[in-house]
């Protein structure tokens, strides 16, 4: 079996990539700037491999991806660090995939890497973690449910509908990173066939939206929601046709993002424990409105947020490396079947569910 090599091997998120290849087999190489902590990651790793590589050194980072059929970058904020990884990995003709949903990051990485990996002959998907992932996957479906159309739909929302919950150091991180658009920003919205600052359209904007059928039965009505900068505005347009494509987060949730400061940062562990992350679910939905008027929403839903995506991140990977998806830089649903993918998810908890109502 052909090695993958992670990046930030030694950090909360990349640790927990490093079991899930593991637990699969799959020879793995711990990448990462501090050699005793990716040693220390590797212990009890059957027959890992560690390699020394900064990302400001372009040759050692080449080097430790040469023999890699596919690189997991799990390095953040990715808005500092992922595109010296992205570089490398392509230049080293190795697959990629990562853990980020930071919206200016995986824009870029559209805009900059998709030549470059066309010719190298390999395939980038970035945002495969619990909220690109699932929720590019299950927008993708939502739209499906109202058939085809010439005209595409009149408008597509995605939903990151968790509860308040524990996060790991590295999110906190790149909540300070991404302070601008996480702070309360509305990000970006797709409108009239172009990216554009969502603060220019948020009258548009949705402040409720139906709780899912995936909720684990927590009532009906609407939930309240606020604009936020979810990766799927970045990712869905490149698959699904729609006037216009926004992201909304539960409201009570939003702001939390802005109130983290470096101080924050400092007294959080690296991640939940494991009673935390088993007691925690996140729930992805897609609100899809046809031009006729007609609607369909779906939602998909799992247990322990951080732990789905290193099962996100490592079952993308696989699936490049045993050629699923032509080469480039492509959005999940581009370089996956949505509803088989989503189908591999569901051993690990994962439920997901797509409704049409041909009702106007």
């Amino acid at each position: 079996m052909e090695k993958v090599a992670v990046y930030g091997a030694s950090g909360f998120t990349g640790s927990l990539v490093v079991a899930e290849l593991a637990r699969r087999g799959v020879p793995v190489v711990l990448v990462g700037r501090d050699e005793e902590r990716l040693r220390g990651a590797a212990e009890g790793v059957p027959g890992a491999e560690v390699r020394r590589a900064g990302v400001e050194d372009h040759a050692a980072l080449v080097t430790a991806f040469d023999d890699c059929a596919a690189v997991v970058g799990c390095v953040a904020p990715f808005e500092l660090f992922g595109e010296p990884v992205v570089r490398a990995a392509v230049a080293a003709r190795s697959h990629y995939v990562d853990t980020s949903g930071e919206q200016s990051y995986l824009k870029r990485v559209f805009d900059t890497f998709g030549e470059p990996a066309r010719r190298a002959g390999v395939t980038v998907v970035p945002a495969l973690a619990d909220d690109g992932g699932p929720g590019d996957l299950i927008a993708h479906l939502t739209a499906e449910a109202l058939g085809p159309g010439a005209d595409g739909l009149a408008e597509l929302t995605v939903a990151d509908l968790r509860e308040p919950g524990a996060v790991s150091r590295g999110t906190a991180r790149t909540a300070l990173a991404n302070r601008g658009l996480w702070g309360g920003g509305h990000g970006l919205v797709w409108a009239d066939g172009a990216w554009r600052d969502g603060a220019g359209h948020a009258d548009a904007e949705r402040a409720t939206v139906p709780v899912p059928e995936m909720a684990d039965g927590r009532g009906t009505g609407d939930l309240a929601v606020a604009p936020f900068a979810l990766p799927g505005v970045v990712t869905v347009p490149r698959h699904v046709t729609a006037g216009r494509i926004a992201a909304v987060m539960r409201a009570e949730v939003v702001p939390l993002f802005g109130a983290v400061t470096e101080e924050v940062v400092a007294t959080l562990p690296a991640g939940p424990d494991p009673a935390a992350r088993r007691a925690s679910r996140w729930l992805m939905a897609a609100y899809a409105v046809g031009r006729d008027g007609r609607r369909a929403q779906g939602s998909v839903t799992g247990p322990d947020g951080y732990g789905l995506t290193a099962v996100i991140a490592v079952e993308g990977a696989l699936r490049l490396v045993a050629g699923a998806a032509a080469a480039g830089v492509r959005a999940p649903s581009q370089a996956f079947d949505p509803a088989d993918f989503l189908a591999a998810l569901e051993p690990h908890g994962v439920r997901w569910s797509v409704r049409a109502d041909d009702a106007r």
